[in-house]
């Protein structure tokens, strides 16, 4: 491992993840868990949670947004089913997928007749699961075109379909739009069966629906920010920390930061801690979140830079370079959450821990 000299690191504690995941797993059995790891595991690291829950049996495969990212699963060892949950393009990534035995989504009858031919190509089975539109508007084939999705699929070939899928785009606000999207559903499982379809993987449950639809639920639930403990109920399972790096008493008077973005009103004691927008920490954070030092809460002072960000420690005793910094996290009995970033920020927590970047290393704890 490559030593780490800058203090600033996101600590991700394996037990709250083995934690969250075990209380999915009890709660929609006997539907099992595919837990989504796109996106670097929503910032907590996709290689490292993977393992951990294909070791200990708490996933029953995973989910990555694309080729690339099925690929470092792969190349991490991992053996379970990986599903790209986003379309494919272009050809070569169906070729490339099949050959390291990841499932595709398939959402066209156009990528039907690409992946059968990538799979004839290679001369090797190709797992599919066709996404069904239902609402969300994104991705996916309505009911008649995933119909004959279905068909072209089950003629001829190496191709095959194991599963069906859809999106809901509001479980988590708008219970009616749910219900709508779940019927859609139902009724293109129906008309699947009548064609002869069996032993079909069905799934349409994120992490909300999981845990409040129980309809929702059917083979496979897709777990995702619940298993990162950012949802009620949950365990969060990380931390964005850092350490003072240098530390200035300042007169009334003085300006801090680019622009003069904050104008000291009486004398004061800032430190300066090397995380910015460089690290994901973001610039909407510049003179209105905490950081918490010493156990108290010390407010951002002035624009949040690429590289630092500076904070009063005035009334922090004992406050000097090397005191630990939490910028996300707790520190004795206070906590700086996801949630609360997000409010500030006008966004939401996924958007919080997936921008950490990839300068920060991830650093693993149980």
């Amino acid at each position: 491992m490559t030593a780490l000299f800058r203090p600033t690191r996101a600590e991700v504690r394996l037990g709250a993840v083995r934690k969250n995941l075990q209380k999915i797993q009890a709660a929609v059995n006997p539907a099992r868990v595919l837990f989504v790891v796109k996106a670097n595991a929503y910032g907590h690291g996709a290689a490292a949670l993977a393992a951990l829950a294909e070791r200990e049996g708490l996933a029953w495969g995973f989910g990555v947004s694309s080729v690339e990212e099925g690929l470092a699963l792969r190349s991490a060892g991992i053996k379970k089913p990986v599903l790209v949950l986003g379309s494919l393009y272009p050809f070569e990534s169906f070729v490339e997928a099949i050959n390291a035995g990841l499932t595709v989504t398939i959402a066209s009858l156009d990528a039907a007749r690409q992946v059968k031919e990538a799979a004839a190509q290679l001369g090797k089975k190709a797992e599919c699961h066709i996404k069904l539109e239902t609402g969300m508007g994104r991705i996916g084939a309505r009911k008649p075109a995933a119909l004959k999705i279905y068909d072209e699929l089950s003629g001829p070939g190496l191709a095959r379909v194991a599963g069906l899928y859809t999106h809901l785009s509001s479980a988590e606000t708008d219970p009616a739009y749910t219900a709508t999207q779940l019927g859609f559903f139902r009724e293109t499982v129906a008309e699947l069966e009548a064609r002869g379809a069996r032993g079909l993987i069905y799934h349409t449950a994120n992490s909300c629906a999981a845990m409040n639809y129980p309809e929702s639920r059917r083979d496979l639930v897709r777990a995702g920010i619940a298993a990162y403990g950012l949802a009620e109920g949950f365990e969060p399972a990380l931390e964005l920390k850092s350490r003072i790096v240098f530390i200035k008493n300042v007169r009334e008077g003085a300006f801090v930061s680019y622009d003069k973005s904050f104008r000291a009103a009486r004398p004061m004691t800032i430190a300066t801690i090397p995380v910015g927008y460089g690290d994901g920490y973001l610039r909407r954070f510049s003179n209105r979140a905490d950081i918490l030092v010493g156990g108290l809460r010390c407010r951002v002072l002035g624009n949040v830079t690429m590289d630092m960000v500076m904070a009063d420690v005035s009334a922090v005793p004992g406050a000097a370079v090397g005191s630990e910094a939490v910028l996300l996290g707790r520190q004795g009995a206070q906590e700086v959450t996801a949630a609360e970033l997000a409010g500030l920020a006008d966004t939401i927590t996924y958007e919080i821990v997936t921008l950490i970047s990839a300068r920060v290393p991830r650093v693993y704890t149980e």
